[in-house]
């Protein structure tokens, strides 16, 4: 049975001890073991003693591309060297990498035999710890390609689901992962029978596996139910305050783009701050709100998002769902592009494809096209605004674009309403930005923050 209490500290590094098993190597621990690549391992954790340090692991990256793939599914330069960077942020070195084109994937091996005993050779001398697939495969692929390689085998989606585990810092952000990682380990338990078996598995002993692997299913599909139960909470928690944010009239402009496009930086740059922000990918899960005022009439709330990436296992678009709905009720997207990225096209495409699948693809957006200073030469832009995070140059256009762009105008009108047509007032309440009431003996004299289709119907009653 998996020990309950040693789930959080112990699925960080899941992935190589269930891959382990598969293989028959070792056997499957009782508590889950999550993997977290060249991490410091605490042995207590998981019911040891002492600190045990992993090596910076090697690997070796292979991608498919197969014209029986949907776009998002193949592989080929700019993903693998995309995989790369992914590789090196969870903490592993990418030794080379192979791009194989077959017609079809092959259903056992997914490469097939000729490209296994390639990559088998090519890790043995590169003496690589690891086997990175650009592409999803099917369980019983990477048993399979384990068996022929002779090495741990992890897909793209574990890659990602690691390193969202080592980001995550709320408590928010940790389960929001840890549902990701159970969804993704469940299927992954099948055809464990002799791996996780007590007696070692084979006749007459296939019974205990089975006993225990149907008690490890049950226990994590107990953990996916209250995990997503208290998601839940997380999500009416955040409706309340979307409804707080509304009381206070301000608008909230969500900040989205693509991993490492500079969001974090463009927040720090705009509102000061102070959140980390590094060059790398995936550096901030957990959102970021603060205030800024962007012209003398019109203060936001400015708020960071998860960044987008292509071929983002679905499990986390799911767990991430309690964040990645504030989309939705976002009053402007700023869509950050890094345009000193060669792929800034097909990255905005990705982050484009993202928002409409959350709901989000009718909201107002600007296009900040960051990094400019790094560019030699500026590409033909669609319509938006040429920014640079690192220098703040660009910043006067941007606010002017993001009032523009929430509209509206915003005014600032003095008003004498006579007590007759109290209504008016009620009206200024709901509606504007009510900074000052005064009671005269003709009527009651207001100054309001009105938009302009509100400015326009209380002309006559504006104080010249």
């Amino acid at each position: 049975m998996i020990d309950e209490p040693s789930n959080a500290a112990c699925l960080r590094w899941f992935f190589f001890a269930i891959n382990q098993a598969v293989r028959g190597a070792c056997a499957l621990p009782e508590a889950l073991r999550g993997r977290g690549a060249a991490l410091p391992v605490k042995k207590e954790e998981c019911g040891l003693n002492e600190t045990q340090e992993i090596k910076k692991e090697r690997a070796i990256l292979v991608g498919l591309s197969c014209p029986a793939f949907k776009e998002d599914e193949t592989a080929d330069d700019a993903t693998l060297e995309e995989l790369a960077a992914l590789v090196e942020t969870a903490g592993a070195e990418p030794l080379a990498a192979v791009l194989q084109n077959r017609p079809a994937p092959d259903a056992s091996t997914f490469i097939g035999e000729g490209k296994c005993e390639e990559i088998r050779a090519l890790a043995e001398a590169h003496e690589a710890d690891l086997v990175i697939f650009d592409n999803e495969l099917s369980p019983s692929q990477m048993r399979n390609l384990e068996e022929r390689i002779g090495r741990t085998v992890l897909d793209r989606p574990a890659l990602i689901l690691d390193i969202f585990a080592q980001r995550a810092r709320t408590g928010e952000g940790k389960l929001q992962v840890e549902l990701a990682q159970y969804q993704y380990i469940l299927p992954r338990l099948a055809g464990l029978g002799k791996a996780m078996s007590r007696l070692g598995g084979g006749i007459g002993t296939r019974g205990p596996g089975e006993s225990k692997l149907e008690s490890d299913r049950r226990h994590i599909r107990r953990r996916i139910d209250k995990l997503r139960g208290e998601l839940e909470q997380v999500r009416q928690v955040r409706a309340v305050q979307r409804r707080q944010r509304k009381k206070t009239e301000l608008p909230l402009v969500a900040i989205v783009g693509y991993t490492n496009a500079g969001k974090s930086t463009l927040l720090n740059r705009l509102t000061g701050a102070g959140i980390e922000a590094n060059d790398r990918l995936f550096d901030t899960l957990d959102p970021t709100t603060r205030k800024r005022r962007i012209s003398d009439t019109q203060e936001v709330l400015l708020s960071d998002t998860v960044g987008f990436i292509r071929k983002l296992p679905h499990h986390l678009v799911s767990a991430f769902k309690a964040t990645l709905e504030e989309l939705q009720y976002a009053d402007l997207l700023l869509h950050v592009v890094d345009l000193s990225d060669p792929a800034w096209e097909a990255q905005a495409a990705t982050v484009d494809k993202v928002i409409a699948q959350l709901g989000a693809g009718e909201i107002p957006r600007v296009m900040v096209y960051n990094k400019a200073d790094k560019c030699d030469i500026l590409p033909h832009l669609p319509d938006g605004v040429l920014f640079s995070a690192r220098t703040g140059e660009g910043t006067e256009a941007l606010l002017k674009a993001m009032e523009t762009a929430l509209g509206r105008g915003r005014h600032e009108m003095t008003l004498r309403i006579p007590y007759s047509d109290g209504g008016v007032l009620d009206t200024l309440h709901r509606e504007a930005e009510v900074r000052s009431v005064e009671y005269e003996a003709d009527g009651t004299l207001v100054t309001a923050v009105v938009d302009d289709k509100t400015c326009g119907r209380l002309q006559k009653y504006k104080v010249e």
